[in-house]
């Protein structure tokens, strides 16, 4: 065996080992079921980790991302339509969740002047104060995500991904 293939075993290993040990498996993969399942295990990783920090703001992170959503709309608003082109996360009923927000204080509707069938959400100050509230936390996550992986390595991961889903809009 020459010393590149022994190195490239090595680093097969090495690279595979935290999923096998996560996943308790023993049999081989293909080096492309084995990144998608370190796809989904990360994905689920961050969701979680993002998830964690929402709760303890009593709110989830699919309402997140909407709050951040309506912020970026400031002083306007989004239909329900314009939302779910936005949202992370496809298949959410946006309806029920602006319901939700509505009731907790974080978001309003109103009727769009123009065209009277179209209900447009607004964040409220209550809901831009939350997100306030949040950003130290969201950006201690993002402090720690930067201590792992390198602004290059970030860059390709993001390029990677997208090479990945571009083809899904």
């Amino acid at each position: 065996m020459c010393v590149t293939t022994h190195v490239f075993l090595i680093f097969a290993f090495v690279m595979g080992t935290i999923l096998r040990k996560r996943i308790s498996q023993t049999l081989s993969l293909s080096s492309h079921a084995e990144a998608t399942l370190n796809v989904i295990v990360c994905a689920d990783y961050l969701r979680r980790s993002c998830q964690e920090i929402c709760e303890s703001y009593g709110i989830s992170f699919v309402q997140y991302n909407v709050l951040r959503i309506l912020k970026g709309a400031l002083p306007g608003g989004h239909s329900r339509c314009d939302i779910r082109k936005r949202l992370l996360e496809r298949g959410t009923d946006i309806t029920r969740l602006v319901d939700k927000l509505e009731n907790m204080g974080l978001a309003e509707r109103t009727r769009d002047f123009d065209d009277r069938r179209i209900s447009l959400t607004r964040i409220t100050l209550k809901g831009v104060e939350l997100l306030d509230d949040l950003k130290p936390h969201i950006d201690n996550f993002d402090a720690m995500l930067q201590q792992v992986l390198s602004f290059d390595e970030s860059m390709e991961l993001s390029r990677l991904c997208e090479k990945i889903y571009e083809k899904e809009e």
